[in-house]
């Protein structure tokens, strides 16, 4: 019996790049024996079809975008029981990537389509997230609590600029115009503790944002969850620490908190700003203020890039 393989593609990945490049991916495709195309219209829409798909019976379920489409794609898989589940593959077409980089998947397209249709693939940790009003969304890479979610925010607001650049003068907004610590209530794997910090990020994969290395230890199948809190400090510290972030060299300083864990919550005295995997889980105007997280080892089969 030939193997199902269902193609998801965001054709506005990358601001509308991604439709060109997976036109040129249709005779590596044929090559490797066919797959059914899907394009999604709306937001969630991935979510859907890759749930859709599971259902259905498909084999392979390969995301075609940036961080968002791979978000969503593994939103839908989580859906349904493990024994019904594809294994998961990507194609980065997107502006940031990390999760491709994480699992070591190529950037250019064609040897990522190439990867994706034939190479093995070996399970990865996923970190649920549920709300204080009980909603849930599964974390394939990081979720930012505060500064990075600004980032964010702001990133989706830049029409000109693309990719790393994209995220960095986001970043550069954020800490002149967001300047807004949170007193935040913390407890991992039962230890309580409180802090005012600038940002809280929960890593399952080492990068966010294009480049920018969070927790360079994180590893996606340890059944660990990575974290990297930056305590209150001034605006001349957060542009200090930025090229920190960007080598990965940020441990070791004052104001930065380290830890791993298996669960952790958090409640703030102020609402949250989220990002999920580069989503936005929550913007400005919301008053969510709790979160709990906990990590699910080795629940999804991802084909990873050749070792």
């Amino acid at each position: 019996m030939s193997r199902r393989v269902k193609l998801i593609l965001n054709p506005m990945a990358d601001m509308g790049a991604a439709w060109r490049m997976a036109n040129d991916l249709r005779p590596i495709v044929f090559e490797h024996g066919g797959a059914e195309w899907s394009g999604t219209v709306y937001p969630t829409h991935a979510t859907e079809l890759a749930k859709q798909a599971a259902l259905e019976g498909y084999d392979l379920v390969v995301a075609m975008g940036g961080d968002g489409t791979v978000h969503e794609v593994v939103n839908g898989l989580m859906l349904v029981p493990a024994e019904k589940r594809p294994t998961l593959g990507v194609v980065p077409l997107g502006s940031g990537n990390d999760f491709a980089h994480a699992i070591g998947i190529p950037l250019q397209a064609d040897r990522a389509m190439a990867q994706a249709l034939e190479g093995e693939s070996s399970p990865v940790d996923i970190i649920r997230m549920t709300d204080e009003n009980g909603r849930v969304e599964y974390l394939d890479n990081t979720v930012g609590i505060g500064f990075d979610a600004v980032v964010t925010i702001r990133s989706h607001k830049l029409p000109v600029v693309r990719g790393f650049l994209m995220y960095l003068t986001a970043v550069i907004q954020t800490i002149l115009l967001n300047h807004d610590p949170a007193l935040m209530k913390i407890e991992s794997d039962g230890e309580l503790w409180q802090e005012e910090a600038m940002m809280l990020t929960l890593c399952n994969g080492p990068r966010e944002g294009g480049g920018f290395i969070i927790a360079p230890d994180a590893n996606m199948n340890d059944g660990i969850i990575d974290f990297a809190l930056v305590k209150k400090c001034g605006r001349l510290m957060m542009f200090r620490l930025l090229p920190e972030f960007l080598k990965g060299t940020h441990i070791g300083f004052p104001q930065i908190k380290m830890g791993k864990c298996k669960t952790l919550s958090v409640r703030a005295d102020r609402p949250l700003y989220i990002h999920a995997d580069g989503e936005i889980f929550t913007s400005f105007g919301s008053n969510l203020k709790g979160l709990s997280f906990e990590i699910l080892p080795k629940v999804i089969q991802v084909v990873k890039g050749r070792s």
